[in-house]
């Protein structure tokens, strides 16, 4: 995919230097920084399509710099590069935004699927997405703009928040079946993948509790269910 940079957070110089000169052969500028207090200020000062972190760095641990990312620009999509893999770890990555995450060692050949499988599903979501806004309650939710309005507060969420928040919506009082909604923005309905699907719920109740109405139930054995 043209025009796409790259911001990668690599403290392993070696390792890096790799990644960079293998995804610029791919046609992905790609920009390296060995910390991740540099690398929030590349990406506070430029303009990056996606962004690749590790998260045992110096400065700025990978978690952090991706929680801070998210702040200013929570539609950017994020993997994470670990040596550890360790459900709890992985769970805490999901929980700070990322989007997929990679376990070391890896192919190059299986980050560059992982990366341009995120670029597809974006680009795709952004394509057909309309700019209509869902009532929910006392909420008004806009898909495009990736907005979350209660009276006079706005939320800006995250790219994976809107895609189920706007399924979720779509199936309104009906069954949203987790097996299809797993595979419409996760892509694959793997074990860690629904544990971070689980994530994203949790998080979407607790975006929408202002309205008591409105609720996230667990349809178990299925799915879930929005009602408001």
């Amino acid at each position: 995919m043209a025009n796409i940079r790259i911001l990668l957070a690599e403290d392993d110089n070696n390792l890096g230097i790799l990644l960079r000169n293998y995804l610029t052969a791919k046609n992905y500028e790609t920009s390296l920084y060995v910390n991740g207090l540099l690398a929030l200020e590349a990406f506070l000062a430029g303009t990056f399509g996606l962004c690749i972190l590790d998260i045992m760095m110096p400065e700025m641990d990978g978690l952090t710099l991706a929680r801070e990312i998210r702040l200013k620009k929570p539609e950017v999509p994020i993997i994470f590069l670990t040596a550890k893999n360790q459900k709890e770890d992985i769970f805490e990555g999901f929980k700070s935004g990322a989007d997929d995450y990679i376990t070391k060692p890896f192919s190059m050949e299986e980050l560059l699927y992982r990366i341009e499988a995120i670029l597809r599903r974006t680009t795709v979501s952004r394509v057909n997405k309309k700019d209509d806004s869902y009532t929910i309650g006392e909420y008004s939710f806009n898909p495009l703009k990736q907005m979350l309005v209660f009276k006079d507060h706005v939320l800006k969420l995250t790219t994976k928040e809107s895609e189920l928040l706007e399924l979720l919506c779509r199936h309104g009082n009906e069954i949203l079946e987790r097996n299809f909604a797993l595979k419409t923005i996760w892509i694959d309905d793997n074990y860690f993948n629904a544990r971070s699907m689980d994530v994203y719920i949790t998080r979407l109740r607790k975006y929408l509790r202002k309205d008591p109405s409105v609720k996230i139930l667990n349809v178990h054995g299925r799915g879930y269910k929005l009602i408001s």
